[in-house]
């Protein structure tokens, strides 16, 4: 089973679960964690491989696929008898937790989906290609610079690409290969977001300089009936890191709101 850690309040009965991107871990949320605790039931976890989460010890692994890799969040969630959570995700998380609302939709109180990644463009595809082929020659951490780099480049992004540098560092190379072959079979599902509604409050939260993601998150939002957008000026991808009195702001009156629905 993954890693997880509990953080139960004395009265409240909505439980908030977080969920990193690939390369992180559930450390990347330090900034979140005492402000959320005072007002909810909080669950962090750590994706395979990822963090404490060594996959020496989790069993039935499988392929990696979108699908497998949620099926080991629900197993938590399940162990736990949470029956249902807010859920809060950064970058890669946001589509597990996607993946997740598909396979269980009434475990959802709400999606908070921050750095959400809903196309990818030509660009950064070629990226992934070309690291994918040269995944066995070419050093894991230099790949995922230069990916951490195009994605947030900025000076104020620094101390975000640091963050998840570090993170990076402790994966295994053969762990990263694993993740970095997600990223190959991600457009449908990129696709499926886009399109369908899931029909589940959904909070997207993203940096005004998140230039490869915000706008077709605009587009999506647009289109869907239950999703709204919050945009965070002078911030990038990871909002959760470079802004987070804003985004604890915005994300705990959210859950507040959806609570008193």
């Amino acid at each position: 089973m993954l890693y997880h850690k509990t953080y139960v309040h004395a009265t409240s009965k909505e439980w908030v679960t977080f969920i990193h991107g690939a390369g992180g871990s559930s450390s990347i949320w330090y900034k979140q964690l005492r402000e959320f605790q005072e007002s909810f039931n909080v669950l962090m976890i750590d994706l395979r491989g990822h963090g404490n989460s060594k996959t020496s010890t989790l069993k039935n692994l499988s392929k990696y696929t979108f699908r497998s890799v949620t099926k080991d969040v629900e197993e938590v969630i399940d162990y736990l008898k949470i029956s249902s959570s807010h859920f809060v995700g950064i970058s890669l998380g946001t589509i597990i937790i996607r993946e997740l609302a598909e396979m269980r939709p009434k475990m959802f109180s709400s999606m908070i989906m921050a750095g959400a990644i809903l196309k990818i463009n030509f660009r950064s595809q070629i990226l992934m290609k070309t690291g994918f082929i040269l995944r066995s020659i070419v050093p894991y951490i230099l790949l995922y610079q230069i990916l951490a780099f195009i994605i947030m480049p900025r000076k104020n992004h620094k101390e975000s690409r640091n963050l998840f540098k570090r993170e990076a560092q402790k994966l295994y190379q053969k762990e990263f290969i694993r993740w970095f072959g997600l990223t190959t079979t991600v457009n449908p599902l990129l696709r499926l977001m886009r399109s369908k509604d899931p029909k589940i409050p959904t909070l997207y939260v993203m940096g005004e300089q998140d230039y490869m993601f915000l706008p077709p998150v605009r587009m999506t939002v647009d289109k869907h009936d239950s999703a709204s957008l919050e945009v965070i000026e002078d911030c990038g991808h990871v909002v959760n890191v470079e802004q987070p009195k804003v985004f604890n702001d915005i994300v705990i009156e959210w859950v507040h709101a959806q609570s008193k629905v």
